[in-house]
């Protein structure tokens, strides 16, 4: 074989080597093999699975949402038809009472004023059950928060600033204030 024609040979071989095959991985990223484009597809159909996992994931878990908002809502007005069924029960023997005391005829004032006078006591006792307590306003130090002021009469007799007379009585449950008292306020100018 002469010199030249392994020259050729030579520069035939290095050709081919510069020059990869499209199947050939090794030519760097000028072309894409088949098994490149192969993992790309395959990510990308992996990238929509996911996706439409975490769609799934995430209609179901607003849907339980919805659910649990709706449960809830339903709890709610079930648990305050119960406490008010509970206390509408416990005033059901006042208007009993009521009813009872219409339809008996009575033979004087005095005992029809006493037999309104037990319905008022057993209305209060039932109220009390309930968390109902009555405030006494009058003697006591004005107070804004529980009183509400209605007249300030001038008084010798009573002490500056304390409530002289209450009009209509205030009421609390526990702690919380339902209804201030009305209330006239005394002012003592020699005080």
């Amino acid at each position: 074989m002469t010199e030249s024609n392994a020259n050729s040979q030579r520069e035939q071989l290095d050709l081919d080597r510069k020059l990869p095959s499209p199947d050939d991985n090794t030519g760097g990223d000028q072309w894409p093999t088949r098994q490149a484009a192969s993992a790309e597809e395959n990510a990308v159909e992996k990238v929509k699975a996911e996706l439409d996992d975490l769609r799934d994931r995430m209609a179901r878990l607003q849907a339980e949402f919805e659910n649990v908002r709706k449960r809830t809502a339903k709890e709610q007005r079930d648990f305050k038809n119960y406490v008010l069924a509970g206390a509408l029960e416990s005033l059901l023997p006042i208007l009993d009472s009521f009813d009872l005391a219409f339809q008996t005829p009575a033979h004087s004032p005095q005992e029809f004023h006493s037999g309104v006078d037990l319905i008022r006591r057993q209305l209060y006792d039932a109220l009390g059950k309930l968390g109902l307590t009555a405030m006494q306003a009058k003697g006591e130090p004005f107070d804004p928060i529980v009183h509400q002021a209605v007249d300030i009469v001038d008084s010798a007799l009573a002490k500056n600033n304390h409530v002289l007379d209450e009009l209509q009585s205030g009421y609390k449950i526990g702690d919380r204030l339902l209804r201030p008292a009305m209330v006239r306020v005394a002012r003592n100018s020699k005080q």
